[in-house]
């Protein structure tokens, strides 16, 4: 998944959109189970999180495998209003086992609450040995790690469709300026340049935010960028508002996404598909996880049905930085068997298998890149398992969650409502 889940503080909602399933243990001593042997145990532990069909299905069924050599069961519960529901449990005595949180800031928050519990020893051992060193500083709290990636993605990219690409007579485009005139020549035929669609339930708005987020790292660089989401740069700054009115010219005109209006309500999973393959809009800026929004039979790379480039720098000085997202399994229960899902979750064991499923990524160095068959997928993961890149984590995402809700509702009013980026800006500032 890697995506933001949408946060709405206060009570539940009425109507939610549950999915739970518990896998039961068959044979513990099972052919093919050698590696699974330091987790062997009884118990079950209950995982909570976002994550919903199609991918919760092929989650679900790597977790068989654990249970079934292993001996502990897995129930597993998703939903549309995780962000919602676990703040609620967590304070209300109800924590899950596992919540597997997508953003730091959400992390810290359940760490606040003292029911939150660090990693494990071998935790930390497969973050340590698997990782990039600035993955651990997205769940560090005073000195103690609450969470290594479950998975992980590039938010760094554009996708488009080869054939679409050919029938106008265009390249991958290697600058802004080259992409900009990829742009021209789909308007020229019709096009919307752009697909846009940032609905996603109690998140929407959280693509809108990744845009910004894009902008602000392409032309401030990292650090000012760091700055931004510890709070040292307000969203009113010249160099943050500076890059959302960039933005506002990009991807925030009717003249490159079409009925602005529309862009608010379409739902972020349709936004490129279909329009890309018929040619009804041109580009799509999201991450290496939107591959999974296609239809089962898609075939990817430059030769297949849709393929993805680099999102072009527009200040040569900062290179070609990463912006990535990533999910973190974080233990509310010091129970053995939840050290031990928590650690299989963060190794190569799991992510391997996982890789292998298809439309997933992982940072995991000890994750083979021949495990991924989608080549698009496979030049995600080189650059993910670089230890030494220049990767930030989802600006939003790290910000304090009140900070994050209002950003992706201020984006909203954007499309929806036609606020200024200026107003935009002074509504999130509202909520340090």
């Amino acid at each position: 998944m890697l995506k933001k889940k949408g946060l709405l503080v206060g009570t539940a909602v009425a109507v939610l959109s549950l999915v739970a399933t518990t896998f039961t243990a068959t044979s513990a001593s099972a052919a093919g189970c050698d590696e699974y042997s330091k987790w062997k145990g009884t118990g079950t532990v209950k995982i909570f999180a976002g994550i919903r069909d199609p991918e919760a299905t092929t989650m679900e069924k790597i977790f068989a495998e654990f249970t079934k050599c292993t001996g502990i069961k897995i129930a597993y519960e998703g939903t549309d209003q995780f962000e919602t529901l676990l703040p609620v449990r967590v304070k209300g005595g109800n924590a899950p086992d596992l919540a597997i949180i997508p953003q730091p800031g959400l992390v810290a928050t359940m760490v606040a609450t003292g029911k939150a519990v660090p990693i494990t020893a071998a935790t930390r051992s497969n973050l340590t040995n698997y990782y990039n060193p600035a993955w651990a500083s997205f769940t560090t709290i005073n000195g103690r790690i609450y969470g290594a990636p479950f998975g992980a993605s590039s938010k760094s990219l554009v996708w488009y469709s080869p054939a679409q690409f050919k029938k106008l007579g265009v390249t991958i485009p290697n600058t802004w300026s080259e992409m900009e005139a990829v742009a021209a020549k789909f308007k020229a035929a019709g096009a919307n340049p752009w697909c846009a669609g940032i609905e996603s339930g109690a998140a929407t708005g959280w693509p809108a935010t990744d845009w910004i987020e894009q902008m602000v790292l392409r032309e401030q660089g990292p650090k000012k960028y760091n700055q931004w989401w510890q709070g040292k740069l307000k969203f009113s700054s010249p160099e943050i508002l500076g890059a959302m009115n960039k933005v506002a010219a990009w991807l925030g005109t009717s003249s490159q996404v079409g009925d602005l209006k529309s862009v608010a309500t379409r739902k972020f999973q349709d936004a490129g598909v279909p329009g890309l393959k018929a040619g009804t809009c041109g580009m799509l800026q999201q991450a290496s996880f939107y591959s999974s929004m296609y239809p089962a039979g898609t075939t990817f790379g430059p030769s297949g049905d849709a393929d993805a480039f680099y999102l072009p720098p527009t200040n040569s000085k900062f290179g070609k930085p990463i912006m990535g997202g990533g999910e973190f399994p974080v233990a509310f229960s010091k129970k053995k068997e939840v050290g031990f899902v928590q650690d299989y979750l963060s190794s190569p064991v799991y992510g391997i298998e996982r890789a292998k499923a298809g439309g997933w990524t992982s940072a995991n160095t000890g994750i083979p890149l021949a495990s991924y068959s989608d080549p698009v997928l496979k030049v995600v993961a080189a650059q993910l398992q670089n230890k030494s890149g220049a990767i930030v984590f989802d600006a939003s995402d790290l910000m304090p969650t009140a900070v994050n809700g209002a950003f992706w509702k201020e984006m909203t009013k954007y499309y929806a409502e036609g606020k200024s980026m200026k107003e935009v800006a002074a509504g999130i500032d509202a909520n340090w």
